[in-house]
């Protein structure tokens, strides 16, 4: 995962902030206009693959009234699913 600062961010982003907070691997992105941001030291990152990493054995079909968690990700939306964030690619699901 690259270091991709996001700039000018003035909203602290925590327990009570009002944004959607998603487990991550070992942190919490914040779900914030359409961007998925972590802190990162003293600043907040994008939080974004930097390489399509495939899900594989995902027989599970993601759309609305799944029952898992959609959150919106720039041009398309990532559904929460043991502890993932899957997006549909073609015929498989990516980890994001």
């Amino acid at each position: 995962m690259a270091h991709r600062e996001h700039t000018a961010h003035e909203h602290a982003h925590g327990e009570g902030c009002g944004h959607v907070a998603v487990p991550h691997g070992d942190h919490l992105d914040y779900v914030h206009d359409g961007h998925l941001h972590r802190v990162h030291d003293e600043h907040y990152d994008e939080c974004e693959q930097d390489e399509h990493i495939a899900h594989d054995g995902h027989e599970h079909v993601h759309g609305e009234g799944c029952g898992h968690v959609a959150v919106p990700h720039g041009d398309h939306v990532d559904y929460i699913h043991e502890g993932h964030r899957h997006a549909a690619h073609g015929d498989h699901y990516d980890e994001h």
